[in-house]
This record gives C-alpha cells, structure tokens and sequence, in this order.
C-alpha cells in the first residue's frame, strides 16, 4: 500500500488505494489485510473524506524547539499532550469556521501519525509497527480562549479545527521531511520534522503507556515556528515532503 484515502458515494462509504490519481477500492479492513479492486473506481460523483474516523485525537504541544521559544515557554521534560474532540475533524477541501469572530485564532501546520494496531505500553523500538502511516493536519487554535484557561481541549477543538488528510501515506520515513504552511500563497512556515524534540516513535511510545491506542487512532506531532493568524477569506495550504498537500479555506 502507499496513498490510502476515504470516500463517499451517497451512502458508500469506502476506502481506495490512490495511485497516479487514480482510484483502486479496498475489500476488506483497511487495517487488517485488505485486497483492492483492479478496476479503477470513477471519482465522479465522489466525496473525499478525512482518510480516518478516529475514536480519539491526541495533539502533542511545543514539539519544535523553535515554535516553544516563540511561544515564551520552557522545552518540555516529556510529550506535552491533551485530547481533541473528533468532532473538530474536517477533511481536505473543508471549511474553517472561526466562532467567535473578535477572537485571535492561529493556524498551526502538523504531521500526524495514524495508529495501525490496538497497542498498550509499547517501546520506541516497537512502535513503527503499530503506525499505520502518516497524514498532513492542522491544529487550528483559539489563542484568545488558550491564553485564558489552563487546559486547551476547549480552544482547539471546535467543529473545523482539525482539518486532515486528503490521504494516509503507508510507506514513508517521518524523520526527516519538510513542514510547511502556504496562507494565500505566502510561505509562513517552513521545517523539517527532524527538529521534533520528541520523534514519531517515541511520541507513540509515550502515549502507549498512558492510554490505548486504536485502530485510526490520531497523534498529531506538534507544529514549527512561524504560527499566526487567520480570517475570514483565507487559504491555508499544509505541504508535507512526499504527500498530497491539504487545503482549506477560512469562512
């Protein structure tokens, strides 16, 4: 497998491997050993959605030395994380609506990790092989909300904060890939996953022996410096090295 998205048809729901653009449909459990059609399927008429539907979104914070100087805190000792509520999941081509319109909201571009396999207390040595594969994300953030309170599941997860996808990457290296953000064609963000204080594996580790983790299970590593603001009218366009970028628009 490679590329591996989610679509809809009326009331198809499905899984495909993507290839050269071209749409192949999963028999099977796209997590177990799925086959995959050898007649391409027609994108006319078709939905994508976020490649998973997850039972938890877990975000991991200050996770780039360089985003938590700019942030003014102190590095962490051990992954900073929180949930988000999966309801915030919005796929590629979907809205941001900011609520509260006299609110500072940031974007903030991420490489999200997708869960392959029920695990507990998993070693960074082990964990490549629960990872399913990784999707591009945002963690759009309510800084005015953030600033006020001292916990951040409230400011980061409001319906459209957490645009994903279009698609999951099976067979990629996420140690060294670049990170950027594009807003209305500006380059605002621009990284390399190898800065992430705590890497994939030991991000996944970590988590492991605090929670299970299933099946389409989300970790969304962290994001670099370079974070601001958006409004109404915006394109937000996350680039990661080796996959198909996400786009979203700002209501």
């Amino acid at each position: 497998m490679a590329a591996i998205g989610r679509f809809q048809k009326s009331d198809d729901l499905f899984y495909a491997k993507v290839v050269d653009g071209e749409l192949f449909r999963l028999e099977g459990d796209v997590f177990g050993s799925p086959t995959f059609q050898k007649k391409k399927t027609p994108r006319k008429g078709l939905k994508t959605l976020t490649p998973v539907a997850p039972s938890k979104v877990i975000a991991v914070g200050l996770n780039y030395e360089d985003h938590a100087r700019e942030s003014g805190k102190d590095l962490p000792k051990e992954p900073l994380f929180w949930l988000k509520a999966p309801t915030s999941l919005i796929p590629d081509g979907g809205k941001i609506d900011i609520p509260f319109h006299d609110h500072e909201v940031h974007y903030e571009a991420e490489l999200a990790i997708v869960i392959g396999r029920r695990m507990r207390n998993v070693t960074p040595a082990a964990a490549a092989r629960y990872i399913f594969g990784y999707t591009a994300a945002q963690d759009i953030s309510d800084r005015t909300i953030q600033k006020n309170e001292t916990q951040w599941a409230r400011c980061k997860s409001f319906d459209t904060f957490t645009p994903l996808g279009p698609y999951i990457e099976t067979k990629i290296d996420p140690h060294e890939l670049t990170i950027q953000l594009f807003q209305n064609g500006l380059l605002r963000q621009n990284s390399n996953t190898s800065g992430l204080i705590f890497d994939c594996f030991q991000l996944v580790s970590f988590i492991s022996t605090n929670m299970t983790l299933l099946p389409g299970d989300i970790i969304l590593t962290g994001t670099p410096s370079g974070v601001g603001s958006i409004e109404s009218g915006d394109r937000l366009e996350v680039r990661i090295q080796g996959m198909i970028p996400l786009i979203n628009s700002v209501k």
